[in-house]
């Protein structure tokens, strides 16, 4: 839906691109593509007279595509708006078995069909090299969502369940989800492999390694310019900006028939299907226009992914087909899905000036500690006399110890005088501890006198000095938290590097004329009323391309009479299939009816269990 984004470059829609599967050797394909076109098409097999279904989409991907080529052709652009400060997501969906996870993660051989995330990462870091004038500070975080539990796989305990929470500024977030930070993409693939290997999966009949789970795999971006970091009277000083890139991989829908599952295999598939089902309500909600409620709340799912459906976030919807003939209802559903998905209308901004931003803890850091220079009543020529301080501090502990000798001999000579001798020590002991706080605080001065002049000195590189007394201990410790934190930002690496400077420059400038080939493909799709507007050569000419409208909005009709029958008969299916199922829950809740009031009869009046069994609510 790029054609419409010309009016308002602010208003995005969410892309939809789809990738099929080879078809499994016993099976005949029922889905075609065409690429010149963005169109995919589904034949149904078990009607030959039917016309084929036709979908338009962003993007189109046959068995012979790679993942390289869909990343740099739809992926790229959201990725590098992330770099400007956009929050963006990226997430597969489909029914179980049909590549989404492959999509994702890919494989490490062949390169060209490395997944999504893996190029995310190498994409963040090589932008980042270049980048000049600029320092990034990156955070990536793992979670999933096993039966409505949310997990953090990179936590401590990765069964621990976590909470949803909202904030004004964060909006939704995970409470207590663990934030790591990285510094290059093999940082990253570590992150990844080791949550990948604590997600929940389960082999069905359908897939020996089904995800049992969905996963987000979230990127934090925060960008500050070098000058604000070093000088906080810098114009940039306020310029922090924060992206962030959500890697989505949602588990597979699933019908029991087909992937056998029993158990907790069953109930996992149950917990997946009801949280797909909230997703599409909530995609139909916001195709719809008229709803009022938005249903976010019906899954911890929709809930995360609020701000991506809708909001503010640039959203890319990776719909992962089969194109066996026996998957034909799953593969129609999916489509269908993606086809409402695309015409969800999301409002995008750049993120500046967040105030949670660890760069603005950071930044404040610095301020507080350059405040408390100026502040001071010492100045930078001033001279630690550590000696003559130690010296008061005895002068003062000989005094205290003086008074209460003189307090004890007093105190065993009258006895009665009790309760004021112990007031008197009360008040010395206070005395005392007011005069050596003074001291400790003129101290405290002159060590952040020392650590503000140490950070100015360096330009920001901080390094921890030695800790050869107590005044030295409080400077280290607060400049290792402070180069701790400088350590793990990145940035500029590479900045020198013209070679590869010039090859992002290419990549950039091909995902653009790919937005406005794209462009110019759908600017086309429903350009019919040109044929009745436009002026004609001759009578035969009118006729002939008039001829050819009618027969094509014929087809459609025709073509949309067969959904919606097609549609009627699915709802009825599914309407059977809830019946039957309301039915044997009747018959179960029967027998269990009969068989507690065969066994109450039988229960002694003095049993526990007697008064706890009402047949009424069973």
């Amino acid at each position: 839906g790029f054609k419409n984004n010309a009016a308002n470059s602010n208003v995005v829609k969410t892309c939809s691109s789809l990738k099929i599967q080879r078809t499994h050797v016993n099976n005949k394909c029922v889905v075609f593509m065409d690429n010149s076109h963005c169109t995919c098409s589904i034949v149904n097999p078990n009607d030959s007279s039917a016309p084929p279904k036709c979908f338009t989409f962003d993007g189109v991907y046959h068995i012979n595509s790679t993942t390289e080529q869909i990343y740099n052709e739809i992926a790229y652009p959201l990725v590098e708006g992330v770099l400007e400060g956009y929050n963006s997501t990226v997430f597969a969906y489909g029914q179980t078995g049909c590549g989404k996870s492959f999509t994702m993660q890919g494989v490490v051989n062949p390169p060209t069909q490395r997944g999504i995330i893996p190029r995310a990462f190498e994409h963040i870091f090589e932008a980042v090299s270049v980048a000049e004038g600029t320092k990034y500070l990156v955070l990536a975080s793992y979670l999933e969502i096993y039966n409505e539990e949310i997990r953090d796989l990179l936590g401590r305990d990765v069964k621990r369940k976590l909470d949803l929470k909202e904030h004004a500024d964060k909006g939704v977030y995970v409470q207590d989800l663990s934030l790591h930070p990285v510094q290059n993409v093999s940082e990253c693939e570590q992150l990844m492999e080791r949550g990948w290997k604590n997600r929940s999966t389960g082999a069905t009949l359908m897939n020996a390694d089904s995800s049992r789970s969905h996963s987000i795999f979230s990127i934090s971006l925060e960008m500050m310019p070098i000058t604000a970091l070093v000088d906080d009277n810098s114009a940039d000083g306020d310029h922090i900006r924060r992206g962030k890139l959500n890697l989505v991989d949602l588990a597979g829908s699933e019908r029991q028939a087909k992937t056998g599952a029993t158990g907790d295999r069953l109930k996992e598939a149950t917990k997946i299907n009801l949280s797909l089902s909230a997703l599409g309500n909530v995609i139909s909600a916001l195709v719809d226009g008229k709803s009022k409620h938005i249903p976010y709340r019906d899954s911890k799912l929709t809930r995360l992914l609020q701000d991506s459906l809708g909001g503010n976030t640039k959203t890319l919807m990776v719909a992962c087909l089969s194109p066996a003939d026996n998957n034909y209802d799953e593969t129609l559903s999916t489509l269908r899905y993606a086809n409402r998905a695309k015409n969800i209308q999301n409002k995008p901004r750049i993120n500046e000036d967040p105030k949670d931003t660890m760069l603005r803890e950071y930044q404040d850091e610095i301020k507080k500690l350059r405040q408390m220079l100026e502040t001071s009543n010492l100045n930078g020529d001033m001279v630690t006399d550590e000696k003559a301080l130690a010296e008061e501090r005895d002068k003062i502990r000989q005094e205290y110890e003086q008074e209460m000798k003189k307090v004890r001999e007093q105190y065993l000579a009258e006895q009665d005088h009790k309760t004021k001798l112990q007031l008197d020590m009360e008040r010395l002991k206070e005395q005392y501890e007011e005069q050596l706080a003074r001291i400790n605080k003129q101290n405290n001065n002159i060590n952040q006198c020392l650590l503000n002049n140490a950070s100015s000195t360096s330009s920001a590189k901080i390094h921890a000095i030695g800790a050869n007394t107590p005044s030295e201990l409080i400077v280290n410790e607060a400049l290792k938290g402070l180069q701790k934190l400088q350590k793990s930002m990145v940035g500029g690496e590479r900045a020198n590097d013209h070679e590869l400077k010039e090859r992002r420059l290419k990549k950039k400038k091909a995902a653009e004329r790919r937005l406005q080939a794209l462009a110019k493909v759908l600017s086309k799709v429903e350009d019919d009323d040109g044929v009745f507007l436009q002026v004609y050569d001759d009578i035969q000419q009118e006729l002939s391309l008039k001829t050819d409208a009618l027969k094509k909005s014929k087809n459609k009709v025709k073509a949309l009479e067969r959904e919606i029958s097609d549609l009627q008969s699915e709802f009825e299916y599914e309407r059977t299939c809830y019946l039957d199922e309301i039915r044997q829950i009747e018959r179960q809740q029967t027998m269990y009816q009969q068989i507690v009031e065969k066994i109450i009869p039988t229960l002694k009046r003095e049993c526990n269990y007697r008064d706890c069994i009402d047949p009424m609510t069973m």
